[in-house]
């Protein structure tokens, strides 16, 4: 990857024996170890292929794809981007491959949806593998996706998405593996064809992991028109980078090691036993009929000369028992004029044509279709459909709201009604499932519902084909040997991701059990990103909660309250400021700064108390929305004359108590045994709690909790910059500001000597 990243091809010269020639075909413009990898020739040697990763764009002005190329997310509810940043950002498709001819003219897209394959091979009949790459940072979440070996086949996607958004491999609008691998590096792809070894592998799909130094032979099996896969480690030693591999003309397995400063090396590996190595046929006859099908109607993914044919084809196919038939089917159909199918895929009686007929009009049909699709849906018994079918129809409902847009909420409730009944299923998956469509419709059963499974103890998911390899890389192994011996449930943490997006009908008991289960979650173990993962959810769920719920969250210790850093000092010099002066200021509201302004939120203490665009203390009203309730006068008044007019919310009351006590504060639980006090506005922990019994009086305060003079040490230009500030809702492209870089993040840790 890089400036210079791209497809180049060098000519031999034989006079001079060398490649004397090189010239660039196509700009690819990829990033570093995710960029543009290898490339192979097609079966027939006519065309190329290029597999790239997830940093890598799709080829500029790409003429054909074979996966029709309005693809998205495609995630019912919001995402959370990795808790480190990596890839952030990122969209769809992610890692692809591509075919174009030697000159570099003609491109299409023929897979996606992967992170990060590193090479690939294609076996005798023409088949294309694929070594996709994990993302170890995500290792104990419900989304993390072990390397893994991918059947590529024409339009096929695999659901890569960036942060949480990783498809589950049930999803039926993309294709499973063939084999989960575990951690590792994916590197280097062989087939055994040529090797002078026993028969079978010599058809064995040999795959090199550069991390834990392992070459893997997989033994792939044909399974209808797919393969299903077994493995075992041909060869390991600590340490072996593994970079790649090929068969020599002598039947002897080459490879070389390297990589990231370590020494590079050639291996050649011969067989020394008595099996017979002689040359067997590379082909498999086996399940030849369901490839052949596969490849019909794979000859149909781009815009037929005779659609309707396409079409006619592709629908005898959409309920095939086959998995990859079906897919095959469906983006026959897509590439074809949606006119020709939309009614037609809407009255099958058969539960799976009729699943993946909708999928395909939500993908490519108009929007107004949305009451069709769901009338045709709910047709399908949920309760009589086997678990795969129910995760069908779940993601088949996601979709069309995804690709058509929110249902009405008459459409919600009575869909919520439907599913509540089979919520939670005996299904781990269709649970998790259920729990996103429930939420998402605001289903007002599936928060009580879902407390009440994060109230069983937790179980500890188990993590298979880790445990052999680690020992041989101690610094990624030793990570990966905690998170084993503190496994995290990852149902619970699916469930508390989902719940974190319900906003309201929380009782005070619900709010413990929730971030309770934080504080389990946070002793188990993970990837890198693990707990900041769980940081950004609570965050999330915290953030949803109503301004009460915050500050009753926080003064029950279920969470953290926030404590600013080291509170920056105003230049200065200030002054005793009056609403006069404030109210001058606002015909400057022009090229102030933002940062300025964002520093002196904080140095007028503003953010103790209250919350600002996601940050800050939540014992006062959030700030971030203050400009669309009240003018610039009206805030001026609020800093400078905090008591003229304060919020039923925000009030104190004075509690007198039957022994002589005083309490002064804001209430923040009143119920019928008592009530809680927050006395310190800076500090949601400092309540009082006060039985009903011993209140002799509660009196309103006519003083506000929010001090006076906050501005008083602030000169002019950071008083104007602190209101442009409010008034920007924390939007730096507000035109109030200026253009500006924004400062470095202050240095942390010891200076080095």
């Amino acid at each position: 990857g890089g400036p210079g990243s791209g497809v180049y091809r060098a000519t031999y010269d034989t006079a001079t024996d060398t490649f004397g020639k090189v010239q660039k075909l196509k700009e690819i413009r990829g990033n570093g170890e995710h960029g543009p990898h290898a490339l192979r020739l097609t079966p027939d040697g006519k065309s190329l292929l290029l597999v790239a990763g997830n940093f890598t764009q799709p080829p500029e002005n790409f003429q054909h794809s074979r996966l029709p190329k309005n693809w998205g997310e495609d995630l019912l509810l919001p995402r959370n981007w990795d808790g480190n940043g990596f890839a952030r950002g990122l969209l769809a498709p992610g890692g692809w491959v591509a075919k174009f001819d030697p000159d570099g003219k003609t491109w299409e897209m023929v897979s996606s949806g992967m992170r990060n394959t590193y090479d690939f091979a294609l076996n005798a009949d023409g088949e294309m593998f694929v070594y996709d790459a994990d993302m170890e940072w995500d290792m104990g979440s419900p989304w993390y996706r072990p390397t893994r070996v991918c059947h590529a086949v024409s339009g096929s996607e695999f659901g890569w998405r960036s942060g949480t958004g990783k498809w589950p491999p049930y999803y039926l609008d993309s294709l499973p593996p063939v084999m989960n691998i575990g951690p590792g590096s994916p590197v280097g792809v062989e087939f055994g064809y040529g090797t002078k070894f026993p028969a079978k592998y010599q058809k064995a799909l040999f795959m090199l992991d550069w991390t834990f130094g392992t070459i893997y032979a997989v033994h792939l099996e044909p399974s209808g028109s797919t393969y299903t896969a077994t493995k075992e480690e041909l060869l390991s030693r600590t340490p072996l980078p593994l970079t790649d591999a090929t068969i020599g003309h002598d039947g002897a397995l080459y490879f070389t090691t390297g990589g990231r400063n370590t020494q590079s090396e050639l291996f050649r590996v011969t067989y020394v036993g008595k099996e017979p190595t002689d040359r067997v046929d590379y082909k498999d006859p086996r399940n030849a009929r369901e490839r052949d099908v596969r490849h019909r109607l794979e000859a149909f993914h781009h815009k037929a000369q005779d659609p309707e044919k396409a079409v006619q084809v592709a629908l005898a196919y959409l309920g095939d028992p086959d998995r990859f038939i079906r897919y095959a089917a469906r983006i026959a159909l897509e590439n074809q004029p949606v006119e020709l199918w939309q009614d037609k895929v809407l009255v099958y009686s058969n539960t799976d044509a009729l699943l993946t007929g909708v999928v395909a009009l939500a993908r490519q049909g108009d929007k107004s279709l949305q009451p069709k699709l769901l009338e045709a849906l709910a047709r399908l018994d949920f309760g009589r459909l086997e678990e795969r079918q129910q995760l069908d129809l779940i993601r088949a409902y996601s979709l069309v709201f995804i690709r058509t847009g929110e249902p009405d909420k008459a459409t919600a409730s009575n869909l919520a009604a439907r599913f509540d009944p089979c919520y939670p299923s005996e299904s781990d998956f269709v649970t998790r499932e259920l729990c996103q469509l429930l939420v998402y419709l605001k289903s007002p059963t599936v928060l009580a519902k879902t407390i009440e499974l994060l109230k069983k103890p937790s179980v500890h998911t188990p993590q298979p084909g880790m445990a052999d390899v680690i020992t041989r890389n101690k610094g990624y192994g030793g990570a990966i040997q905690k998170m084993l011996d503190h496994a995290p449930d990852q149902q619970k943490i699916s469930l508390v991701f989902t719940l974190r997006n319900v906003k309201d009908g929380w009782t005070m008991d619900q709010r413990k059990v929730y971030f309770n289960t934080f504080n389990e979650a946070q002793t188990w173990s993970g990837g890198a990103s693990y707990q900041n993962f769980l940081k950004e959810m609570e965050k999330n769920a915290f953030d949803n909660a109503s301004e009460g719920d915050r500050l009753a969250i926080e003064a029950a210790g279920l969470r953290k309250p926030f404590k600013p850093k080291e509170l920056p000092k105003p230049a200065g010099p200030g002054k005793d400021w009056t609403m006069g002066d404030v109210l001058a200021l606002e015909k400057k509201m022009t090229n102030r700064s933002f940062y300025t302004g964002e520093k002196m939120f904080a140095a007028a203490r503003c953010v103790v108390c209250h919350r600002f665009y996601g940050e800050g203390g939540a014992t006062g009203p959030d700030l971030t929305q203050s400009a669309g309730r009240f003018s610039y006068k009206d805030m001026a008044e609020s800093i400078i004359e905090p008591s003229k007019v304060v919020s039923d919310q925000y009030k104190a009351s004075v509690v007198f108590t039957g022994d002589g006590k005083t309490y002064t504060g804001k209430i923040i639980s009143d119920t019928k045994d008592g009530i809680v006090i927050l006395t310190d506005p800076e500090d949601s922990t400092k309540v009082v709690e006060v039985k009903r019994a011993d209140i002799d009086q509660v009196k309103p305060s006519a003083v506000s909790l929010m001090p006076e003079k906050l501005l008083q040490p602030l000169n002019e230009d950071e008083v104007a910059d602190l209101m442009a500030y409010l008034l920007s809702r924390g939007d730096p492209t507000n035109p109030m500001f200026k253009k500006e870089p924004k400062p470095p993040e202050p240095k942390k840790g010891r200076a080095k000597k």
